[in-house]
């Protein structure tokens, strides 16, 4: 099984600790983030992963070089100028079966080879990795009526989303929407997905997740690892 890691962007929301170094490479439990993900990729069956660089990437390639060291064959596609969350998938040859695509800065005890056993079942082009995330707006909501009235007032509220994990798994079909060596989001690439009438699905997840975007995050990361480490299988 082959996986794709995308750890070109410059990590701007950790600033700045990324300022000299990639935020893949950013420490959590003594190794680097992106090591943490390339173990559980291991665990997990993946023997080819594909490290799609840009920012700082002779400090990546300098680390993880070849991947024999874990075990596993690790190559890179580099990105001249950022392509967006999607557009680096345009660069990468032999994508002609069935690949997992996830964020380089991921902490979660997700079972990848079971995502890809769920996508394979339901049939889908494209499957996301859902979490139900809890957001509290802290601010007090106002509802109207609609004729200048309130109908209620809400003290610091609670909502609840589905929210994409950064863990895709996708059919090489959808290369096809992709513009030629030029940027894209993934959203952008669902909406063409769904626009083309493919179905896209999504796995629900209640695990562990962890998106280590911002200073507060990463201090999350940093107090949780060790009471994680075997479920993160590290």
């Amino acid at each position: 099984m082959r996986a794709i890691i995308l750890a070109g962007g410059k990590g701007v929301r950790l600033a700045p600790l990324t300022d000299v170094i990639p935020k893949p490479l950013v420490p959590i439990g003594g190794m680097p983030v992106m090591e943490i993900v390339i173990r559980q990729l291991k665990a997990n069956g993946f023997q080819h992963i594909t490290l799609a660089v840009g920012y700082l990437s002779e400090l990546i390639k300098a680390y993880f070089q070849d991947g024999s060291r874990w075990g596993v064959k690790i190559d890179y596609s580099f990105e001249a100028e950022p392509l967006g969350t999607a557009g680096p998938l345009g660069l990468i040859d032999g994508l002609n079966e069935t690949f997992l695509v996830m964020n380089a800065d991921i902490l979660t005890d997700m079972d990848y080879y079971e995502l890809i056993c769920y996508h394979r079942q339901h049939g889908c082009v494209a499957t996301i990795g859902a979490f139900e995330r809890q957001v509290r707006i802290d601010l007090g909501v106002i509802v109207t009526d609609g004729r200048h009235r309130i109908k209620d007032y809400i003290e610091k509220p609670t909502q609840s989303y589905l929210v994409s994990m950064g863990v895709y798994i996708f059919e090489p079909k959808v290369l096809e929407f992709l513009p030629d060596q030029g940027y894209m989001d993934f959203p952008d690439l669902v909406k063409q997905l769904l626009e083309a009438d493919l179905p896209v699905g999504f796995r629900p997840f209640s695990g562990y997740w962890l998106d280590i975007g911002r200073h507060e995050d990463y201090r999350q990361a940093a107090e949780e690892f060790e009471e994680l480490r075997e479920k993160l299988r590290v």
